[in-house]
C-alpha cells in the first residue's frame, strides 16, 4: 500500500529526441502517470462475442437465422405464383415477375452460403427450390397454382 501511494506521486520526465520542441519552445514534457482509478482486467478476452439474435419478441418473431431467410423468400415466390393470398389484397394474384425475383434470390443464396449451411439448412433449402420451380412452371404454362 506504502509502495503505490510513493508511486501515485512520482512524476516521469519524457524527453522528445527528435528534435521538435513542444508550444513552450523545449523538446521535454512532464508526464504524470494516470490517477489510479476502478480495476479494469490487464487482459480481454480473445473469443469473440455471441451473436445476438435478431427478432422482435413483442411483434411475434423470433430470432432470425437462415432457415428463416430461405422461408421468407420462399413465401414472397408463393404469393407471387398466387398459391399464397396477397398480404395487402388479401386475394390470390400471379405475379411471375416477384416468383422469379424470389427465385433468383434462393439461387444466389445457395452459391453464396455453400459450405457454410447445415444439413438440415440445405436440405430445406433444396426442397424450397425445387418446390417453387416446379410451380413457376406450371403457372407459366397456364396451370393453376396448387396450394
Amino acid at each position: 500500500m506504502l509502495a503505490s501511494a510513493a508511486m501515485a506521486d512520482e512524476t516521469f520526465r519524457v524527453t522528445d529526441r527528435r528534435g521538435r520542441p513542444d508550444e513552450a519552445g523545449s523538446a521535454e514534457a512532464t508526464v504524470r502517470p494516470p490517477e489510479p482509478g476502478p480495476s479494469r482486467p490487464h487482459a480481454q478476452s480473445t473469443t469473440p462475442p455471441a451473436p445476438t439474435p435478431v427478432g422482435d419478441p413483442t411483434l411475434g418473431i423470433g430470432p432470425l437465422d437462415l432457415q428463416g431467410l430461405f422461408i421468407m423468400f420462399a413465401s414472397s415466390g408463393l404469393i407471387g405464383l398466387g398459391a399464397a393470398p396477397d398480404p395487402a389484397s388479401g386475394q390470390p394474384r400471379v405475379d411471375l415477375e416477384q416468383a422469379q425475383e424470389a427465385i433468383e434470390t434462393l439461387l444466389l443464396l445457395r452459391d453464396k452460403t455453400a459450405g457454410n449451411r447445415t444439413e438440415a439448412e440445405s436440405h430445406l433449402l433444396d426442397d424450397i427450390l425445387y418446390d417453387l420451380q416446379m410451380r413457376y412452371v406450371r403457372v407459366a404454362k397456364g396451370q393453376s397454382p396448387s396450394p
